[in-house]
C-alpha cells in the first residue's frame, strides 16, 4: 500500500489543489487509477517522490495517472557529479523524446540546470549528463526488487508508451526527496 503523508504533500507541493491532494490521497492503494480526461488532454507537470517511489502526472493540478518507479542505484540525496548512482532534485523540464533508447523509450530532462553546473564547478568536478525518464531494463524482475539506473527514473515499457504520449516537451518536472 502507498503511504503519502498528507502534511508532507501539503509542506512540499503547495501548488496542488486541495481537491487534487485529496485525489491523489484517495487514489494512493491504485496505482491504475485515472482521472478522466479528454483524449486531447497532456499532462502539464511531473512530480517525483523519490523516497515512495512514485511520479505523478497531472494536469492543471489533477492527478492523471501515478506510477511506481525506481531511480539511481544509490537514490538518497541530489545527484552532485557524474557516476554517484543518484537521482537528481529540484525543478528541471522534457527536454525531448527519445524513441530510439537504449530502455524502450525515454523523456530527456533539462539536468544539469545552471545551479547544478554551478555547484559541480565549484568542487572541479563533472555534474554528469543524460539523465532520463525511461522504460525498465530486459530483465522486468531488476524493476521490481531494487533501484539500478545511474540516476534516471525508470518505469515499465507498456508505462513509458503512455507517458510517452501524455508529456509534451517543456513539461516541468519537480524531484523531491
Amino acid at each position: 500500500m502507498i503511504k503519502i503523508s498528507r502534511r508532507n504533500l501539503l509542506r512540499k507541493i503547495p501548488v496542488i489543489s486541495i481537491s487534487s491532494l485529496l485525489f491523489a490521497v484517495s487514489i494512493t492503494g491504485r496505482a491504475e487509477a485515472q482521472v478522466s480526461l479528454t483524449a486531447a488532454a497532456k499532462a502539464n507537470m511531473i512530480i517525483v517522490w523519490k523516497s515512495k517511489r512514485r511520479m505523478g502526472l497531472f494536469f492543471n493540478r489533477k492527478l492523471i495517472k501515478l506510477y511506481r518507479i525506481r531511480l539511481g542505484f544509490n537514490p538518497i540525496g541530489h545527484k552532485q557529479k557524474e557516476g554517484d548512482g543518484k537521482t537528481p532534485e529540484g525543478r528541471y523540464f522534457i527536454t525531448h523524446h527519445n524513441p530510439n533508447s537504449a530502455y524502450h523509450k525515454s523523456l530527456g530532462l533539462s539536468y544539469p540546470n545552471k545551479d547544478d553546473k554551478m555547484e559541480a564547478k565549484k568542487r572541479k568536478e563533472s555534474p554528469g549528463k543524460d539523465i532520463f525518464i525511461h522504460g525498465g531494463p530486459k530483465n522486468v524482475f531488476l524493476h521490481f526488487f531494487k533501484d539500478w539506473t545511474n540516476g534516471c527514473i525508470a518505469v515499465l515499457d507498456n508505462e513509458i508508451e503512455e507517458i510517452y504520449k501524455l508529456v509534451p516537451d517543456g513539461t516541468v518536472v519537480y524531484i523531491y526527496s
